[in-house]
């Protein structure tokens, strides 16, 4: 299965959002590499969420490389790869904020960049999933704590 978010997307817990969702709507994205949403409609409490508009966007986009990278060098002597390529995939969510009363909207960023290396998706494809697994989950997880950073810059 290819990237594509069940809808609504469920939040996580963070202080001042009670049971957010998030729909998400089909959108062009703004490359043939890329696959978008954008959030058409919140669920929940989350007031002054505001969901996604020309001058405030909230998107979730993901993008794969322009083309993919296999191994590139194996030694049948040594049995290593010379320099083996990574292939980068990035999920970026863009939502619009304000940053002081009177201001223009501005737009923030949430980038996850996945580097894997080129022949492990499929020679070792389970421990890349726990790579992401444990990811994903710690996140998950720690979501009013990284909230909380973003918010104070402390850690």
């Amino acid at each position: 299965m290819s990237f594509s978010p069940s809808s609504p997307v469920t939040g996580a817990a963070i202080t001042g959002l009670t049971s957010p969702t998030y729909t998400l709507t089909a959108d062009t994205a703004p490359a043939a590499n890329a696959k978008q949403y954008y959030v058409s409609a919140l669920g929940g409490t989350q007031t002054g969420v505001t969901t996604h508009s020309v001058g405030s966007p909230f998107t979730l986009s993901m993008w794969r490389p322009l083309t993919l990278q296999i191994v590139s060098f194996f030694n049948s002597f040594t049995g290593f790869t010379k320099k083996n390529p990574k292939n980068s995939y990035k999920v970026i969510t863009r939502k619009g904020v304000t940053p002081v009363a009177g201001a223009a909207v501005e737009v923030a960023l949430c980038t996850v960049t996945i580097e894997v290396p080129a022949g492990a998706e499929s020679y070792d494809a389970v421990n890349v999933k726990a790579l992401l697994s444990a990811a994903f989950g710690a996140t998950w997880a720690t979501a009013q704590g990284i909230s909380d950073t973003a918010a104070t810059g402390t850690l």
